[in-house]
């Protein structure tokens, strides 16, 4: 029962980690013909899926991953400075535990998380190398697209035809990479998978996956032409795909973001932008009325 309810909860998890992964291949397989798109898209989630599964067997090297090779304080960073102050400022508060303790604790919190994050950044990992790397990729990508976007045309034509099929792939791989890692370390968050348990545990990280890249295949072709056919949503997708760009070089620099809160605005400008598509409708209706 306790694997079971595991499985679930990592199935829906590894559902909603995979939305930016849809938008993404929708956007980039948008620039194929379109006899060809179906058949890249079921290939980039099928590769989506190949890249979780073989992290999730090198799982001590992906939380090794996390430990930091180089230290940024060789180049001039001035970690210890920073420390050495915010300590200082958490020295001259009030005990913890005295009355006048309590109207300083959020200040008190504030300054070792800022600590915290200072050490972030001073240490280097590969995980903020590739988090870094494939955020900028991402936003590069997404600005091109948004540029291209405003070239109608034969221009425009032009430079999607010229998106070759293998292209497609290799950019939807590459940055399968980046959004696998996301997903492997929340699965192993989630699931333990250690001593006796590693077998079940494995077993069960790697149903949720695939379930959920099944799911993922199902809507991704309706998502695609969704987002093809309507181009202001399409704007918006781009756009998304530039703030979690934003997020994953943040991350790649020690910032942390709680998703929770991109996931949200996402969902919010989407219902906005339904009901705005919804409105275009009825006016359209009403003129050919």
């Amino acid at each position: 029962m306790e694997f079971l309810i595991a499985l679930l909860a990592l199935s829906a998890m590894e559902i909603v980690l995979g939305i930016d992964n849809i938008v993404f291949i929708a956007i980039v397989t948008s620039r194929l013909p379109a006899a060809q798109q179906p058949k890249a898209r079921k290939i980039g989630l099928l590769m989506a899926m190949v890249m979780r599964i073989a992290l999730l067997f090198t799982i001590s090297l992906i939380l090794q991953a996390d430990e930091p090779f180089y230290d940024l304080t060789d180049l001039g960073f001035p970690k210890d400075e920073w420390i050495s102050t915010a300590q200082a400022e958490i020295d001259s508060l009030p005990l913890e535990g005295s009355h006048e303790a309590h109207d300083t604790h959020e200040q008190r919190f504030r300054l070792t998380i800022w600590i915290h994050t200072v050490e972030e950044m001073a240490g280097v990992s590969w995980k903020d190398i590739i988090l870094f790397a494939g955020g900028l990729f991402l936003i590069q990508s997404s600005i091109r697209e948004i540029h291209e976007a405003f070239h109608d045309g034969s221009e425009h034509q032009t430079t999607k035809a010229a998106t070759s099929f293998g292209a497609a792939i290799a950019t939807i791989t590459g940055m399968d990479i980046v959004f696998s890692i996301d997903s492997v370390v929340t699965a192993v968050g989630m699931v333990e998978a250690e001593g006796e348990k590693y077998v079940a545990g494995l077993s069960v990280m790697i149903t949720a996956i695939v379930l959920s890249v099944g799911v993922m295949m199902i809507f991704a072709e309706p998502v695609s032409k969704f987002v093809e056919q309507n181009p202001t949503l399409k704007m918006l997708a781009l756009s998304f795909l530039i703030l979690i760009g934003v997020m994953l070089v943040a991350e790649g620099i020690g910032t942390h973001f709680d998703k929770g809160y991109i996931y949200f605005a996402m969902a919010f400008a989407i219902a906005v932008e339904v009901l705005n598509l919804r409105i275009r409708h009825a006016v359209r209706q009403e003129k050919s009325a």
